[in-house]
C-alpha cells in the first residue's frame, strides 16, 4: 500500500511541476507576444505619421 501512495505521491507533483511548467510558458509566451504587437502598432504609427508629414510637406 505505501508502494501505491508513493507512487501516487510521485506522480502528483510530477502533474504539479507540468502544469507550473505550461503556466509559465504561457505568460512568457503572452508577454513575449504583446510587446511585439505594441512594437509593431507603434512602428506602424510611427509609420503613418511620416507619411502625412510627407504629403503634408509635399504640398507646401
Amino acid at each position: 500500500m505505501d508502494d501505491d501512495d508513493s507512487e501516487y505521491q510521485q506522480a502528483a507533483q510530477r502533474a504539479d511541476r507540468a502544469t507550473r511548467r505550461a503556466w509559465s510558458t504561457i505568460a512568457w509566451t503572452t508577454g513575449a507576444l504583446g510587446c511585439t504587437l505594441i512594437t509593431i502598432a507603434l512602428l506602424c504609427t510611427a509609420a503613418a505619421v511620416a507619411c502625412l508629414y510627407a504629403v503634408a510637406a509635399s504640398h507646401y
